[in-house]
């Protein structure tokens, strides 16, 4: 059995249900709109957002959900949809996850009148119901998740990012929105207790853990054998590159800086930078504080009883690190 698969299995049930739900949530009157929605819901990834707002809420409650357990998931879904629909504008981005992307079918005006639909409707489902709790949660986050990329984008001009403020960059850009899940499903079932500042912090360790390997996947082999290479290619100032400027001579600093920011177009030249950071240690480094976070995630869940939801997290925090793509 897949490993996703796995971590689905005690709340296979509440997934069917809120795939149902998630759907409704988006309707309109609008036959355009509904079209493309309809497009939306049938490309969906492995969903792993509303599998962590149900397995949190379980594992918390001891196996019961509500309502606004299930409407949590379907808000954070519209808002996380809502903003991968705007980022493949900003990106110019034709594809995501195989399929053709909303700009892409439809054109940019629509992709971003789409994208702001579903951040309404979104809101409005918090609102209807009086989840006021939800909405903070999940207002913060979107609020974190912009910060995050505006922060990036001000830092990878100058190339000067220090660990310090990567950590910070990847907590809002990438942590925020999974700690929100987290922190959404103790929420619902348990909006007085400490449980949702607890999984609020499992999420946000998850989430740098997440990004510190999608940051490695740049260093290391792809499907066809070759490292990518796509961040320095970007200019992305990434963990393993931060790591080798701050353990390096000034000749060979002055060399990196000047090969990411005039020759990130050269494939040998990106070839040689890859080498280097991996040289000084950089991946190494990177890997280490990885199963750093991964260790402070699994030390709050060992606080929780035994359950099979407890399990399904724990298999999610390994997850995150072991995988492939």
């Amino acid at each position: 059995m897949k490993i996703v698969e796995q971590i689905k299995q005690p709340i296979a049930q509440e997934m069917e249900l809120f795939e149902g739900k998630f759907l409704e949530s988006m309707s309109s009157k609008v036959a355009l709109l509904n079209r493309i929605t309809y497009y939306i819901v049938n490309r969906k990834g492995k969903q792993m957002r509303p599998m962590f707002v149900f397995l949190t809420a379980k594992m918390v409650s001891g196996g019961v959900i509500n309502d606004r357990t299930y409407r949590g998931a379907s808000v954070i879904e519209l808002i996380h949809t809502a903003t991968l629909v705007h980022d493949d504008v900003v990106d110019d981005s034709n594809q995501r996850r195989g399929f053709f992307s909303i700009n892409a079918l439809w054109k940019n005006k629509i992709a971003v009148l789409v994208g702001d639909y579903l951040l309404s409707k979104g809101l409005l489902l918090s609102i209807d119901n009086g989840d006021f709790d939800l909405l903070r949660i999940i207002s913060v986050a979107v609020r974190e998740m912009s910060e995050g990329e505006l922060l990036q984008i001000e830092k990878a001009r100058r190339l000067d990012i220090t660990e310090d403020i990567y950590y910070e960059i990847i907590r809002q850009k990438t942590a925020t929105l999974i700690a929100a899940c987290c922190s959404l499903g103790a929420c619902s079932v348990n909006p007085e207790g400490d449980d949702t500042e607890k999984m609020r912090k499992f999420g946000e360790l998850i989430g740098m853990a997440f990004q510190i390997k999608d940051d490695l996947f740049d260093y290391t082999e792809d499907s066809i054998g070759k490292p990518t290479g796509i961040d320095i290619k970007e200019q992305k100032m990434t963990l393993p590159l931060i790591y080798a400027l701050n353990n390096c001579n000034k000749d060979e600093k002055k060399w990196v800086i000047n090969s990411v920011k005039n020759h990130n177009k050269d494939k040998k030249r990106v070839k040689e930078v890859i080498a280097f950071v991996k040289q000084k240690g950089g991946l190494t480094y990177a890997e280490a504080k990885m199963a750093q976070f991964r260790e402070e995630a699994l030390l709050i869940l060992s606080g929780y009883p035994a359950s099979p939801y407890k399990d399904a997290l724990v298999l999610m925090v390994n997850y995150v690190i072991e995988r492939k793509i």
